[in-house]
């Protein structure tokens, strides 16, 4: 899989960050420049693993010549002490870009392993689990990438590629059926969402043929009540409030989609190590 351009600026970035001006001080104080490594990077603890493309192209970015040959593919469980890959080359560029790459591979196999918790958590419900904007800052397209590779799927990659009218769109436009109509004047080529809070909200977003209402902490009786007013005449998306433990009753009440802020700004971080 190629790499989108915006992962490969995260790349470059976050390389550039660690290096500065000088490059890596130690290694090239201590290491000859001639100098080959052979490493295994190995999983340090159970869960999914996701970014190995990415930290092979943190290794080649530091230098072509280094080799990353992964031993495992991308989105399946792996237990402790497993092999995740090999890589050798250059010793000088490959200690530079460890740091870098095991980074990218730990925080992408985090959001994964706990995407994967939740997706495992509604199996056989029919309810898709999404993540949202809630990401790292200049970190979009890598952990969305990380919620793919868990089983999840993508929300709006940012405010540019679908419409989500929320409370305060509505309180300024006046009205939600005034927000809607400037919207899909403004932009009618764009899927469009409206958040609601209560059956009110719900009934009146089906009234203007809204096509995706969001349910914006509803307890659970008035999601099911959303979902049979609905019947079927648009997609349901559950958000707020949902944690492992009610993520199972909440897709149990009829909803398509179940979003998730937690997937991207609470993953643990997946413990990886690079071991000579």
């Amino acid at each position: 899989m190629q790499l989108h351009p915006g992962i490969l600026d995260a790349i470059r970035r976050s390389l550039d960050e660690d290096l500065g001006t000088r490059g890596d001080v130690t290694s090239e104080s201590v290491i000859p420049p001639e100098a080959e490594l052979e490493a295994r990077i190995v999983a340090k603890q159970d869960g999914i693993v996701a970014g190995l493309d990415v930290a092979a192209a943190v290794f080649t970015r530091m230098d072509a010549a280094i080799r990353f040959v992964p031993q495992v593919e991308e989105g399946r469980r792996v237990s402790t002490g497993m092999l995740l890959a090999f890589v050798n080359g250059p010793a000088r560029a490959l200690l530079a870009a460890e740091r870098t790459a095991l980074n990218f591979l730990g925080r992408m196999s985090g959001i994964a392993t706990l995407t994967r918790r939740f997706v495992d958590a509604v199996a056989g419900t029919g309810a898709v689990i999404l993540d949202t904007r809630k990401t790292a800052p200049g970190l979009r397209r890598v952990d969305k990438l990380a919620v793919q590779r868990g089983g999840g799927q993508n929300h709006r990659m940012g405010l540019y590629d679908m419409i989500l009218i929320k409370d305060n769109h509505i309180d300024f436009a006046g009205s939600l059926a005034a927000a809607v109509q400037r919207a899909r004047a403004a932009h009618p080529d764009l899927p469009l969402e409206v958040e609601t809070r209560t059956l009110k909200d719900v009934e009146a977003a089906l009234a203007l043929g809204v096509e995706r209402i969001l349910l914006d902490n509803m307890p659970l009786e008035v999601m099911r009540q959303a979902v049979e007013l609905t019947a079927g005449r648009a997609q349901l998306e559950a958000s707020g409030n949902v944690t492992l433990e009610r993520v199972r009753a909440i897709a149990e009440t009829g909803v398509d989609f179940i979003s998730i802020g937690a997937l991207t700004h609470s993953a643990p971080v997946f413990d990886v190590s690079m071991k000579i």
